[in-house]
Order: C-alpha cells, then structure tokens, then sequence
C-alpha cells in the first residue's frame, strides 16, 4: 500500500518517465477545498481537546481519586465526529490508503487509462458516500426525536445527535469532493484525448 504521488505530479523522479497529474490537492470550485481544510482543522483541535480530557481524567483518577465524568463516553462519541470531519479533506489531498500497482502502471503506459480508472474510482466513492448518507437521516431523526444519549442519569448524558449531524455533514462534503475529483480527471482525460 502505497501514498498517493503528490498532487499534481508531472514526474516520476530523476530520468524517470513523465507521470501524469492527478486532481488531488488542486483548488475545487467555490473554495471548497478551503471548506474540506476548515473541516480538517476543527478535526485536529478536537483531538487536542480530546488528549487534554483524557489525560485530566487519568491525572484526576490516580491522584485525587476522582476521575472526571463521562470520558469514556466522550471518546467513543468523539471518534466518530473526527473521522466524518477530517474524511473530505484526506480525500481531497489524495491520502486515502488504496493500492496502487496498477494505476502506477498505468500512469507511465496509459495516461488516458489512468485518468479513466481514477474517475471510475471517485464515481463509486460518491456513490457510496450517498448510499450512507441516505441511510444516516432516519437514525439522526430519531435520535432527535427519543433524545438519544450516552452515559447514565445523574451521573453523566451527552446527547448523540450532534455527532450524528457531522457525520452526516462529512459524508456529504466527501460526497461532494468524491463527484468534482471524478469530473476533473474525466476533464482530463478528454483533454488527453483531444491533444495531438
């Protein structure tokens, strides 16, 4: 398994054959990437945010026998969020893990192949993405409506809605990213077609 080239990559590496470039990294309409980014960022924070309360939690529990509430249940609800809000950028940024024998083989012997097995991997993606996405709405409606939460009465309850909403947040934004990538690369690859 290997990264993804850097995006744009028009080289293979010193005397090696030219490669051709890839839509990851490239700026998307609107600013979107700056959206994917933003996203991206927030993610980050709250695993800074997460490393703080977990670690006032194991410093509460070993050296004043009171560990803060609700950690464990913290964690568990913020793993989801930070996965959906980080997705659309790893994406964007061509950092998905994927195998890439063929398209690296490809990539010197048929540009056009490489381009049109790129698209056909981000058509899917976004279909996919959709797939889950519509699938999503019924459990965050009903976690609105019965007042879903974790943790116990009393002690500690933090509603699971909101973690429901970002996912829903971030598949669709990767939805989105997965339907413009595809677009590109067959842009490019008409391109190629079109040139002498």
């Amino acid at each position: 398994m290997n990264a993804a080239p850097a995006p744009g990559a028009a080289g293979a590496g010193a005397g090696g054959p030219a490669r051709p470039a890839t839509s990851y990294g490239t700026a998307l309409p609107f600013g979107l990437h700056r959206v994917t980014g933003a996203m991206n960022a927030l993610g980050t924070l709250w695993i800074a945010a997460l490393m703080v309360l977990i670690n006032a939690d194991v410093v509460g529990r070993n050296l004043f026998a009171s560990p803060v509430p609700g950690v464990p249940e913290m964690v568990a609800l913020s793993i989801v969020g930070i996965v959906f809000l980080q997705l659309a950028d790893t994406l964007h940024s061509g950092r998905f893990t994927r195998a890439d024998i063929l398209l690296d083989r490809l990539a010197h012997t048929s540009p056009r192949a490489h381009d049109a097995l790129h698209a056909l991997f981000h058509i899917v993606g976004a279909l996919l993405m959709l797939v889950i996405l519509w699938a999503s709405w019924e459990p965050l409606a009903e976690s609105v409506r019965i007042r879903e939460y974790v943790g116990a009465i009393g002690a500690f309850q933090a509603p699971v809605w909101p973690v429901r909403l970002i996912t829903l947040l971030g598949l669709g934004m990767t939805a989105l990213c997965y339907g413009l990538l595809a677009a590109a690369d067959l842009r490019r690859m008409a391109t190629r077609r079109a040139a002498p």
